[in-house]
């Protein structure tokens, strides 16, 4: 069955889901909501570079996120989600298509880096979302719903047209689309450099026009992704609170975030206006975590392009009036994939997907009703990057949770092995591969079996190595 067929098929049959350790599973037709409306509306809001712990309700005392945390309370957070890469758009074809990364082979930010002189060469991996792949938009569109996206989308072939053009979100299910771009450093914060009012603006737009049809509000910001610039009352402000001096707080990302919540509570303000919120399902993410030198993402190790924490595990939320409980909290291990198949069985929509979904429907942890049935999530980074220590793939199983380092001369040896209790040291300070030999085995097996299930691209030795050039190369994304 080709992209088409699939999305025809929808609502006629089973879908195939590669769920669990790599098997496939069926989601049946009695998983739809009972006792809400047939189609509630989506409100997907997706922050750029954001970390864990930059939000009131994570943890932070500086960092001032009214609208954010109220909408924390109105639902369920979760404290064990990730991205599904350390960088942009990988994570955001996987939100897309509910599939991993490595499986799409895309596997870094678009274009990447160029590092020709490091010891591996990097993979000729995918650079552009193909139009073949079903995305969530293509599938609610198909069942009646109204789509637009207004912001960063980053996974056409360039950023900007005319090169950008054939791949941008109208091509990918989205009646209504706006492309923003991360600003120049030299841009200025007055003037909604990061096209946070823009966005909102089209936001607020969409929803009085659609208040009466179901919709797909895809809101993609560019904030707080690098250059950090902040308009200067609210600059001032966070210069002068307590604490503006501590490495994980930041005055200027702090004027970033505050004008991001504020775009947050005029969109749950509308809702409100427009009396939709009770049928509007309403999710709050971020698309890798925060760069590191901008500020420590305390109390999580690393920051943006590792998978250390630090560079993975996000902030989320979800509201939905008539089946999350207000005030909720999930510490089940979920990732960005997991987003595609809940949306598919919140509608009772399938179909039979011959293309694998490797996500997990979170319909069940949303109504507090058990836990999932897999053992475990993966990532997969064959990448150097600028910010990032090396290439290096990674698995959480539980409470566990293993690094593969790829590149001896970063690591001082081959395929180097970090293992962690993160239940028990969030901050990855302890690393227990050595005196846990069995579960390090077990985990680095697991995550070896999944690369091959899902044709995971690896780097290859490089015969132009020069350790004299290496990594004074390539680009930042």
């Amino acid at each position: 069955m080709n992209r088409r067929g699939f999305i025809k098929s929808i609502g006629l049959g089973t879908a195939a889901f590669a769920l669990g350790e790599f098997e496939p599973k069926v989601i049946g037709r009695s998983s739809p909501v009972k006792n809400v409306a047939s189609k509630p509306n989506f409100i997907f809001i997706l922050a750029d570079d954001f970390g864990w712990s930059q939000l009131g309700c994570y943890g932070s005392d500086f960092y001032e996120t009214p609208n954010i945390d109220r909408l924390a309370r109105q639902g369920m957070k979760f404290t064990d989600a990730y991205a599904a890469c350390p960088v942009c758009s990988p994570t955001r074809a996987s939100i897309m298509t509910g599939r991993y990364p490595a499986r799409l082979h895309l596997t870094d930010f678009i274009a990447g880096g160029n590092y020709p002189y490091e010891k591996y060469r990097q993979p000729e991996w995918q650079k552009y979302l193909p139009l073949e792949e079903v995305t969530i938009a293509e599938v609610l569109k198909s069942a009646g719903y109204a789509t637009a996206s207004f912001g960063k989308w980053h996974l056409s072939t360039t950023k900007k047209p005319p090169g950008s053009l054939p791949y941008n979100p109208d091509k990918q299910g989205f009646d209504e689309s706006f492309v923003t771009y991360k600003p120049s450093s030299k841009s200025d914060p007055e003037r909604d450099a990061h096209n946070v009012e823009a966005i909102t603006q089209r936001s607020l737009d969409f929803l009085d026009r659609h208040r009466d049809c179901p919709f797909f509000l895809y809101v993609t910001h560019n904030t707080i992704h690098a250059p950090v610039l902040g308009k200067k009352k609210l600059l001032e402000k966070y210069k002068n609170k307590r604490g503006s001096d501590l490495p994980q707080n930041n005055p200027v990302l702090g004027a970033m975030i505050e004008e991001l919540d504020t775009s947050v509570g005029k969109l749950m303000k509308k809702l409100d206006e427009l009396k939709i919120a009770d049928k509007t399902i309403v999710v709050f993410f971020g698309d890798n975590g925060g760069l590191e030198r901008d500020a420590k993402q305390t109390p999580l190790r690393s920051g943006k392009a590792n998978l250390y924490e630090g560079g993975i595990r996000e902030p989320l939320i979800v509201r939905w009036p008539p089946v999350v409980t207000p005030g909720s909290a999930c510490s089940e291990p979920v990732i960005s994939v997991d987003f595609f198949p809940t949306f598919v069985e919140i509608l009772g929509l399938a179909g039979e997907a011959k293309s694998p979904v490797d996500g997990v429907s979170l319909l069940r942890l949303l109504r507090q009703r058990g836990t999932l049935s897999r053992r475990a999530i993966y990532w997969h980074y064959p990448h150097y990057h600028s910010s990032s220590i090396g290439p290096c793939g990674a698995i959480r199983a539980g409470d566990y949770k293993l690094i593969e380092w790829f590149d001896e001369t970063i690591c001082g040896r081959g395929s180097e092995l970090e293992l962690y209790n993160l239940r028990q040291d969030i901050g990855e300070r302890n690393n227990l591969a050595q005196s846990m030999p069995e579960k390090t085995r077990q985990l680095k097996d697991m995550l070896s079996r999944w690369r091959s299930s899902v044709n995971a691209q690896m780097l290859t030795p490089n015969p132009d190595y020069d350790p004299k050039k290496a990594r004074k190369s390539g680009k930042e994304g």
